[in-house]
């Protein structure tokens, strides 16, 4: 409790982020809906995974040419114009460049706290400095969907609401009495080497991301259009992410003490069947309508954790930084694909085909990683190392490695000496107030 409470000021910072942006994404897709067809629902969702996406490399200019503090209140203030401007145009064009500028913001914000976070913890602090991040994240996402639930009319009220709450979060950055974070360092990032490594994780995590990307963007497309009241989509979708966040326990127990290829395939398999359901019937009882986004939400929530403590256990410790970086970009591009793909095909067969594409996903990497194409060859010595609950992804910047205890100091300094593509924060023992 020592610990979350000197970095409270930021996590409270995370927490208003991601009220506001779960807000935001849930209000857009049901004020589309309204509108327009599934595909702009999908393609407003892709637009904001790619500003994610691309935000990793414009963030680190920003930071290195202005430093952490004007990067965090220049992005916060471009989200809240941003999210204004949706209320001032109903034009489908400009609110889908509106959510590329949403993402590319947030992904700047998202490295300034993640660096802050990194450089004032000692290694041995990093895992519980970790999971504050990781739960005030979560948190944040719920209470946006139970906003909704609360104020369940679609007017320029809630985009207010989400513009608030991107002002506020400017205050705890701004005010903080904490030193400034040292400036960013690249690490290099070998995407064709891990492919060659760890392809089932690499696999594993593109997949997990188009199921994730694909909920955020159409589950409440979906429970519109099986009839559920907007009150009753927020209460939907925060189930649903509560019911991924409850998961993450249980499965470090597990994927501590059995194999997680096995875990892998096992989780596909369960969601590939329990996605069935509402894959085929669109008529099915409100309870088993829960019950069953509940279930799937736990299923693919954990796929990326599992697939990211597999890869770690066959990279050496030098490359950890640079694995971390690669799986999250992995990860953010099959989210940025996925919402379109699955919008038109929502479109043209029915809201049901989003359970339909959860099931093809889950059966493509149950097919995939299979018992017989691990070989074990590239284990480390300390393999199976622990495992860390990792964000699904809409929650982080490839600047999570840097938050990973298993990531010793050293190897980290040595590495981040190297000069490519991506950004990871320095790493500092020192702990300053």
């Amino acid at each position: 409790m020592s610990v979350w409470k000197s970095f409270r000021s930021l996590y409270f910072a995370t927490l208003l982020m991601l009220l506001g942006s779960g807000l935001l994404s849930t209000y857009l897709a049901l004020h589309v809906a309204e509108r327009a067809d599934g595909i702009w629902v999908g393609a407003l969702m892709t637009g904001f995974y790619l500003g994610l996406v691309l935000g990793g490399k414009i963030g680190h200019r920003l930071i290195a040419r202005v430093g952490h503090i004007r990067a965090y209140v220049a992005s916060a203030g471009i989200v809240t114009a941003a999210v204004l401007l949706h209320g001032l145009t109903e034009n489908l064009y400009a609110w889908l460049l509106l959510r590329v500028q949403v993402g590319l913001g947030m992904m700047c914000m998202y490295m300034v706290v993640e660096s802050w976070l990194n450089e004032q913890s000692t290694s041995n602090e990093r895992g519980i400095v970790f999971s504050g991040y990781m739960m005030a994240s979560y948190l944040g996402m719920v209470l946006g969907q139970l906003v909704l639930a609360a104020v369940p009319d679609l007017n320029i009220n809630l985009l207010l609401f989400v513009a608030l709450c991107f002002a506020l979060c400017l205050v705890p950055v701004a005010l903080t009495r904490r030193i400034h974070p040292e400036p960013l360092r690249p690490a290099p990032l070998e995407p064709r080497y891990f492919l060659q490594r760890v392809p089932l994780s690499m696999l594993t995590s593109l997949v997990s991301g188009a199921m994730v990307g694909a909920f955020y963007g159409l589950a409440p497309l979906y429970a519109s259009r099986i009839g559920l009241p907007t009150h009753m989509i927020g209460l939907f979708m925060a189930t649903c992410i509560v019911a991924g966040l409850l998961v993450q326990g249980p499965l470090g127990w597990l994927s501590d003490h059995f194999e997680r290829p096995t875990l892998i395939r096992v989780c596909s398999a369960l969601l590939m069947l329990i996605a069935l359901p509402q894959a085929l019937w669109s008529d099915l009882p409100l309870p088993l309508v829960f019950v069953g986004g509940s279930l799937c939400c736990m299923l693919f929530f954990s796929l990326y954790p599992l697939a990211v403590a597999f890869a770690n256990d066959n990279i050496e410790a030098e490359k950890r930084v640079s694995l971390t970086a690669v799986l999250l970009t992995t990860f953010g591009v099959g989210a940025s694909i996925s919402p379109l793909l699955v919008g038109v095909l929502m479109k043209t067969l029915g809201p049901n085909m989003l359970y339909v594409a959860f099931s093809l996903c889950a059966m493509l990497i149950a097919v995939r990683v299979r018992p017989q194409v691990i070989s074990g060859e590239h284990l480390t010595q300390e393999a199976p190392l622990q495992h860390i609950f990792m964000p699904d992804g809409i929650t982080s910047s490839p600047l999570a490695a840097a938050l990973d205890p298993r990531i010793e100091e050293s190897h980290v300094q040595e590495q981040m000496q190297d000069c490519p593509l991506t950004d990871v924060a320095e790493y500092s023992e020192e702990q300053h107030y």
